[in-house]
């Protein structure tokens, strides 16, 4: 995409032979040598960014950048100002500039420049564009305008009458909770959305949280107790981490599903429930599955559909409309004046790599806002280990032949890093990779990751959305 750039300086020589070289850089430049000209170009034009000499004959420069800088926000202002002047380029900053060049000019060094200040108006439109997406949003759950998100919101809509079992899988912190919640708002079901944590539960209390008990059916069991299937009458219960649950747990959570009643400890009664069932996982089930660690019948009842979250570093632009969403939600909740995200701050937000998922950007924003001092989150007021963090490649660049790895290293590399990114998952490792799941266990074995063998293929696949 070719950036426009509206160059005003009151040397037409300079313009001419400025434009040229830019032109070489792929911009598309538009230049005037007074500023009243550039001003009115400005209204009229859409440009990408505005490249003025500081000194123009009859103008104050510090105003009349002030004046540029006000007249479009959206559009940024760099300044050239002669080499020792730093003075200049201080005082315009302060005015409102983006940035600032030195004459004679360096073509290489200010096309950085002048991308990296038509990159922060992009940035900034998409702020904006997110912010009216965010207050459109038909699943206030599901926030989020990337492609993976689409698809899940469209899957959850189609899916949510159903009373059919569903998986959703994905890292932890990603909101698998969420998509549940979605799913049950959008189903009509009268009922309570109920959801527990099956890893948190010790394996005692299991069978009692689950399917309830009569008194006395075992030692402080003082009073009869409804468990949460019949609790969730009418509703949806949520069984987080399932595949956490005991194995001999597995075997009479089937007999539940598939009978539609439980039998509550102590009791010798069959009490029916009303549920739509969810589960939720950030485990490799199909893996537990071969390895005897999941049962298989079980794992295809609760799987008829599928839904894969992707992990937050995968989502592109959504990491800022979360950070919106938490923002605004932070500031409610606390009093403070903090409306916006500033563009440094929103930057490292969309390259750090978020290892926490959705989790950790809404710790991260709740923290932010709590120490901020203005009306918008900086890049001061973010975590050391976000505002710091830079870009890392699978492998780092080599300046000699022989440092340069050979294609079964980068692959092997490649693979790790795609395995990792998806926390283990080798069914989504393998979709990303654009591999069979035979083809991947054979690599991994090479590479000496655990728990990997044969996998049966199935004839039928659950519907999927990932």
């Amino acid at each position: 995409m070719v950036r426009r750039v509206l160059l005003i300086d009151d040397d037409a020589s300079f313009c001419e032979l400025a434009a040229e070289g830019l032109k070489s850089h792929g911009f598309d430049v538009a230049w005037h040598t007074t500023s009243a000209q550039g001003f009115a170009s400005l209204k009229s034009g859409n440009f990408d960014v505005v490249l003025t000499d500081i000194q123009l004959e009859g103008t104050n420069g510090l105003e009349f950048c002030a004046a540029l800088a006000a007249s479009d926000p959206d559009v940024p202002v760099v300044v050239m100002t002669a080499f020792g002047s730093m003075d200049s380029a201080i005082g315009a900053i302060r005015a409102g500039a983006y940035d600032y060049a030195t004459k004679p000019l360096a073509l290489d060094a200010l096309s950085v420049v002048l991308e990296r200040a038509s990159s922060h108006r992009r940035l900034r439109e998409e702020l904006s564009q997110l912010n009216e997406r965010l207050k459109l949003s038909e699943l206030p759950n599901l926030i989020g305008n990337s492609a993976a998100m689409t698809r899940i919101a469209a899957f959850v809509s189609r899916i949510a009458a159903s009373d059919a079992g569903v998986l959703i899988t994905g890292d932890s912190g990603t909101g698998k909770e969420l998509v549940a919640q979605a799913i049950h708002e959008r189903s009509g079901r009268k009922g309570p959305f109920l959801a527990i944590n099956c890893a948190a539960i010790p394996e005692t209390l299991i069978e009692s949280e689950l399917f309830g008990h009569a008194r006395g059916a075992f030692t402080d069991a003082h009073a009869s107790r409804t468990g949460m299937f019949v609790a969730a009458s009418g509703g949806t219960l949520l069984l987080d981490e399932i595949g956490d649950l005991p194995f001999a747990m597995q075997s009479k959570l089937l007999r539940a599903l598939q009978e539609r009643s439980v039998r509550p400890l102590g009791e010798s009664r069959e009490v029916p429930f009303d549920v739509r069932i969810i589960a939720a996982t950030n485990r490799d089930l199909e893996s537990d599955v071969e390895d005897k660690r999941f049962r298989e019948d079980l794992y295809y009842r609760i799987n008829v559909f599928r839904v894969d979250v992707p992990p937050l570093r995968s989502r592109g632009h959504d990491v800022l409309l979360l950070a919106q969403h938490f923002l605004a939600r932070a500031a409610a909740r606390t009093g403070k004046e903090v409306r916006s995200i500033s563009l440094r701050a929103a930057e490292r937000l969309l390259s750090y790599e978020w290892p926490g998922n959705v989790r950790e950007l809404e710790n991260c924003i709740e923290r932010a806002v709590a120490l901020a001092h203005y009306d918008e989150l900086t890049l001061e007021d973010l975590p050391s280990e976000i505002a710091a963090h830079q870009t890392q490649m699978i492998f780092p660049d080599a300046e000699l032949p022989s440092e340069l790895p050979t294609m079964q290293t980068v692959e092997d590399r490649y693979i790790e890093s795609t395995l990792k990114a998806v926390g283990g998952n080798k069914t989504q490792a393998a979709k990303i990779l654009g591999l069979d799941r035979r083809t991947l266990y054979r690599k991994l074995a090479r590479l000496g990751v655990a728990s990997v063998g044969s996998v049966a293929e199935q004839d039928e696949e659950p519907e999927v959305v990932n």
